[in-house]
């Protein structure tokens, strides 16, 4: 590491550990913004690909589409989408930008607020801090109609905490066993630990609705035995080598093939969470609030 990539590591830690409550004062905001985390146990089973087709299928929809990159670390939508954002959250944490200054315009009018990349003290944030982010995002959600949050995959704090706040979660899983065993670890993690009893079920890169379907049942019946939460199909998307050749070319294949099988996945997973119903949050908007969220639902061990 040269001298001044070191330095910045250590400005940006001493940023997040000083950074102060300047959200304390904004007034309570409405709550219409319905807000749903999109994560995985494991890497690789094309989660990110996924929170960008649905983002944009929402929006033809006539939704209006924000997506938070929360791999706060290593966030690569902005390169699957083929965007070059100036700002990313890095510079948000540094205290240079505000989240509203960081956001880009995606594809279909979809809003993207990029995560940083290769800054290992994004990945491991804090309750308090995480209460910061959260006090900003809601205060520029307002205009939203749905806030995807594409989550880091695995169990680390930062993806429980995105999880946890989450009115809805959204858990991808693959045909692979190991994705199928990752992906209950998961859901047993949010669970027993914080909180949360509802799950809805993706199913990506099936063969057929058949394939899909005995992963759901595999899951659903390990979780009736062993956790008490509640499992929802919500579907799948097929396996189709059009998703590679978007990703090569850098483009949503909802954009560059729209009448492809997976595209029609996505449309119709989108009408189906349109026409489902959600939770509502209260109308609060201060990193106090946010804080008190914080502290009943996430484990009282991490800092």
């Amino acid at each position: 590491m040269t001298t001044g990539s070191a330095s910045n590591v250590i400005s940006l830690t001493r940023k997040l550990a000083n950074k102060k409550d300047t959200f304390s004062s904004q007034p309570d905001m409405g709550s219409r913004t319905r807000v749903i985390s999109i994560s995985s146990g494991k890497g690789g089973v094309g989660k990110t690909n996924i929170v960008a087709n649905l983002g944009i299928s929402l929006s033809r929809l006539g939704k209006k589409v924000m997506i938070f990159d929360a791999d706060l670390g290593l966030g690569n939508l902005d390169i699957l989408l083929g965007l070059t954002p100036k700002y990313n959250f890095s510079h948000v944490a540094l205290g240079e930008k505000t989240l509203s200054e960081i956001i880009v315009d995606g594809p279909c009018n979809v809003k993207i607020l990029p995560a940083s990349s290769g800054i290992q003290e994004m990945a491991n944030l804090s309750k308090a801090q995480t209460a910061d982010i959260l006090s900003e995002l809601y205060a520029v959600i307002d205009p939203i109609d749905i806030l995807l949050i594409d989550t880091a995959a695995g169990i680390s704090s930062n993806v429980m905490y995105f999880n946890a706040i989450a009115q809805e979660v959204i858990v991808v899983v693959s045909p692979e066993p190991t994705s199928i065993t990752d992906a209950y670890a998961l859901m047993k993690i949010l669970s027993l630990r914080y909180g949360v009893k509802q799950f809805k079920l993706l199913v990506n890169m099936v063969s057929d609705i058949q394939e899909a379907h005995e992963v759901y049942r595999q899951l659903k019946l390990v979780a009736e035995r062993f956790l008490d939460i509640a499992i929802e199909y919500i579907g799948h998307v097929s396996y189709d080598k059009n998703i590679t050749r978007g990703v090569r070319r850098q483009k949503a294949i909802c954009e560059l093939y729209p009448d492809s099988q997976a595209s029609r996945c996505f449309s119709s997973l989108a009408v189906k969470l349109c026409q489902s119903p959600t939770a509502v949050f209260p109308p609060k908007n201060t990193r106090l609030f946010w804080q008190e969220l914080i502290s009943n639902k996430l484990d009282f061990s991490k800092p």
